[in-house]
């Protein structure tokens, strides 16, 4: 028998602040770009910066903005600096507030889902993507202090088998374990992109991460991992 053929796992780059790291995953493939304009995230960096970044994106990979619980006003500003960006709301927003923002935006937007570490089995993703229909997507991270980035993982075999949404897979993804990530998710939803930030991230010489400083290497890596997932299943067409 066959194995059912599923589209290629889109990929983004999360949480980059430099120009050769906007470099290096355009070079890998990646398909969206993220930049986290949370003033608290160590990967923070200014609507103005995220704009001059985003102006090296070629065509057909998507800058993404990443707010945390901003104003109507503040998210339609910072769009105003990154044309074409898609919007990421990864705070407390409530539906009404994400649905305002993204329409006096004119962007479409992806609303995280902040899975517990150790309760994904009560977590209801699929009431969660009900107060969300007009989502682009569904981006699910490890719920952590400091809205993400927090280099964790939950349990992705405890997620429903049975979600009308894209989902894109955040939270602790590496080159090591991405592949199993899209093993376990495949076909769950709609369609299924992943989301590294810390898990492509330098590392310094106290051993600790460079956070929003980004290993060219690790990227190539992290992309390859994610096609060589994705081959058993490839349309052959």
């Amino acid at each position: 028998m066959s194995r059912p053929a599923y589209p290629a796992t889109r990929i983004k780059i999360c949480g980059l602040t430099r120009e050769q790291d906007v470099d290096a995953a355009v070079a890998a493939g990646a398909n969206a770009i993220g930049f986290v304009l949370y003033p608290h995230s160590p990967r923070h960096v200014t609507p103005e910066r995220a704009g001059a970044l985003a102006r090296r994106l070629p065509p057909m990979v998507t800058p993404v903005l990443l707010f945390v619980n901003a104003t109507a006003p503040e998210t339609i500003a910072a769009c105003a600096c990154v044309p074409g960006a898609t919007l990421q709301f990864h705070g407390d927003e409530t539906p009404a507030q994400c649905e305002a923002a993204a329409r006096q935006a004119g962007r479409p937007f992806w609303r995280a889902a902040r899975v517990p570490l150790d309760g994904a089995q009560d977590f209801d993703l699929l009431h969660f993507a009900a107060q969300y229909p007009s989502a682009q997507a569904l981006l699910l991270d490890a719920h952590v202090p400091g809205y993400g980035g927090g280099g964790k993982t939950f349990d992705w075999s405890r997620l429903p088998t049975n979600v009308a949404s894209h989902l894109v897979l955040s939270g602790g993804l590496t080159p090591a374990n991405v592949g199993d990530g899209i093993r376990c998710l495949r076909g769950r939803g709609l369609s299924l992109a992943v989301d590294v930030s810390s898990g492509v991230e330098s590392t310094g010489p106290d051993g600790l991460p460079r956070k929003g400083i980004k290993d060219a290497a690790l990227i190539h890596q992290f992309v390859a991992a994610v096609r060589a997932a994705d081959a058993p299943f490839a349309d052959p067409s």
